[in-house]
């Protein structure tokens, strides 16, 4: 019993491990180290306001679009990973905002947001994601409470 509990945990471990080495695997990626401030700047010369929205951000110069303003930044019980930001940017399509209606968001599964990456720099894609991820704010993941009873 102990040998195929052991198998079974060594073939998991491989299966898992397994998927993070293939040709499409995030392993080693990493962008240079962004700067918040000039994160800040990109979103605002990229007119991110048009169709999301920030706390604390105040649109300047951006086309109006009430009726698509995606929630950016804020309180949330699951980690943004950096990873998960450059890829919203680099593909907006990989993964759509919950909670908005779909038809608001995307044409025949292809999001509505505009493709940056052949006027964004490297650099600008840094920083705006270290801007971006500076406006999240992981919130603990309520616990289940428990009641205990005892037993006579």
């Amino acid at each position: 019993m102990k040998n195929l509990l052991l198998s079974m945990l060594t073939a998991a471990a491989l299966i898992l491990t397994g998927c993070e080495s293939g040709v499409d695997s995030p392993s080693g990626f990493s962008l240079p180290e962004g700067d918040v401030t000039k994160g800040e700047a990109v979103f605002v010369k990229y007119q991110c306001l048009s169709c999301h929205q920030m706390e604390g951000v105040t649109p300047t110069d951006v086309v109006n679009n009430p009726e698509l303003s995606v929630k950016l930044g804020g309180k949330t019980s699951g980690i943004k990973t950096y990873a998960e930001l450059v890829t919203s940017v680099i593909n907006p399509s990989h993964k759509i905002a919950k909670g908005y209606p779909k038809s608001l968001l995307q044409v025949d599964g292809v999001s509505k947001m505009k493709n940056y990456n052949d006027v964004m720099t490297v650099g600008e894609l840094a920083d705006l994601v270290f801007f971006l991820q500076s406006n999240y704010e992981l919130t603990p993941y309520p616990r289940t409470q428990y009641r205990y009873y005892e037993t006579l």
